[in-house]
């Protein structure tokens, strides 16, 4: 490999689940209100996963979908790297069902990456560097998860939050002036506490007691997760910017985790691009953990959002807590 050689996003795609959970249906369930969600957070619907459906299968036709665009078959695929928190099971790797629903053949290597919210980032990062040390040439990262079915839909902190989907891309090798141009990634191992799942592993085997004290869903610190969103994604931000000699003027466009809408308008305001240049579609889908960022760069790359040559800077922050940042000319 040359030293110009970059990966390249040449195909997107998303799974959207059925199910549309709005903010008056959470009212039958806690003690909420549209209007208390909307203020805070800025959703107003969930897309809920229907009961036959699991996390492959999600992603499976959000990378067929991204492969149709990329003009490449199953086969073409060195490697699935899959970001979840949902896995269908904890053995073998969701990446391997989504491998064997797409037929792809056994020279493909399928693996999946547990980094939250920012899963995504994290496995841009991983696919871009395995193309540009030449172990792999053709690369499908994903997005996928299955939250509704780790929710305690007694508490109204969390259950408000989250919604289910699959977000995929194929990144191939290129010459181009153009690709990722950067990744960056981070964790604050003293805050694990913060956004956890405290049961179902080797530290918190699952028991008749974890599961009847919900020990199997997701707890967060909402407020302390805020605190620190703002500062390290803004932070992240600039990183990516600075390190490639541009600034936040030269971004044309803002592709992050689909949080909370507070999050990304104090992002906005610190690192000084419009709101206008923001991805935003988390009033329809809630935070769909690691799919959120190639759930929305799929709907503004079918919309015509991006053009050739754009500036296009992604962030996104998780349970870790982990965060991360890729800048990437289109």
């Amino acid at each position: 490999m040359t030293s110009e050689m970059r990966s390249r996003i040449i195909g997107t795609g998303k799974y959207q689940a059925q199910r549309i959970l709005s903010n008056a249906d959470l009212e039958k369930l806690v003690d909420t209100s549209d209007e208390w969600i909307r203020e805070r957070t800025g959703i107003r619907e969930r897309r809920l996963a229907t009961e036959d459906v699991a996390s492959s299968d999600m992603a499976a036709h959000a990378l067929q979908e991204a492969l149709q665009m990329a003009g490449k078959q199953p086969n073409d695929l060195d490697m699935i790297i899959c970001g979840t928190v949902t896995p269908d099971r904890m053995l073998p790797a969701t990446a391997a069902y989504v491998q064997k629903k797409i037929g792809a053949s056994n020279h493909c290597a399928s693996f999946d990456l547990s980094a939250a919210c920012a899963g995504f980032i994290y496995g841009l990062s991983a696919a871009d560097a395995y193309i540009k040390s030449g172990k792999a040439k053709t690369v499908a990262v994903i997005g996928t998860e299955l939250l509704s079915r780790f929710m305690d839909w007694g508490d109204r902190n969390t259950c408000i939050l989250f919604g289910d989907g699959a977000g995929a891309v194929v990144l191939t090798a290129d010459t181009a002036d153009r690709g990722i141009l950067s990744t960056h990634q981070y964790t604050n191992a003293e805050l694990t506490e913060l956004l956890k799942i405290p049961a179902g592993g080797s530290l918190q085997p699952a028991s008749p007691e974890t599961v009847a004290a919900n020990q199997h869903c997701i707890q967060m610190e909402g407020r302390e997760v805020f605190r620190y969103a703002v500062r390290y994604l803004s932070s992240a931000a600039m990183t990516a910017v600075e390190t490639n000699g541009k600034t936040p003027d030269d971004v044309n466009l803002v592709v992050a985790h689909q949080a909370n809408l507070r999050i990304l308008e104090g992002v906005s305001q610190r690192v000084k691009i419009p709101m206008e240049r923001f991805v935003l579609n988390l009033e329809y889908y809630g935070n769909t953990s690691s799919a959120s960022i190639p759930i929305a760069l799929d709907e503004a790359n079918r919309a015509g959002r991006i053009r050739e040559d754009d500036i296009l800077l992604m962030l996104a922050l998780g349970g870790g807590i982990s965060w991360g940042s890729a800048l990437i000319k289109w």
